[in-house]
């Protein structure tokens, strides 16, 4: 088993680990993150109706043509602030987070740190 192998088996035992302590529902939906090396994706899920109330990326029509650089930092952080700004829209206030085994950590930190910024409860 390689070294890359090794990594995704320990983020998904991470993640399953997370995610048996972790549900939302459609007052607190579930804010589950995943980022790749380009581009950063989050969603707020309502897991007792099994549906997505929200999403949002690097690659939307929102942010596509604002960002330089969509897999730093800053794009994270304009992903996270974006999102609190249409949750807020459409009445959610509160959020459980998700970190789909990532470490809390860089992007995905900033992401959650520009949720937090323009209002979005953890």
């Amino acid at each position: 088993m390689d070294k890359s192998t090794k990594k995704q088996k320990r983020r998904t035992q991470r993640k399953r680990r997370i995610r048996s302590n972790i549900t939302g529902n459609s007052e607190c939906p579930r804010m589950s993150v995943y980022r790749s090396l380009n581009h950063f994706y989050v969603q707020l899920i309502d897991d007792t109706a099994s549906n997505t109330i929200l999403s949002l990326s690097t690659l939307s029509k929102e942010l596509k043509g604002k960002l330089e650089n969509t897999g730093n930092v800053d794009a994270a952080r304009a992903v996270g602030e974006r999102l609190a700004v249409k949750a807020l829209e459409t009445n959610i206030k509160k959020v459980v987070f998700d970190r789909n085994g990532f470490l809390y950590h860089g992007r995905v930190k900033a992401l959650a740190d520009g949720a937090r910024s323009k209002g979005l409860e953890f």
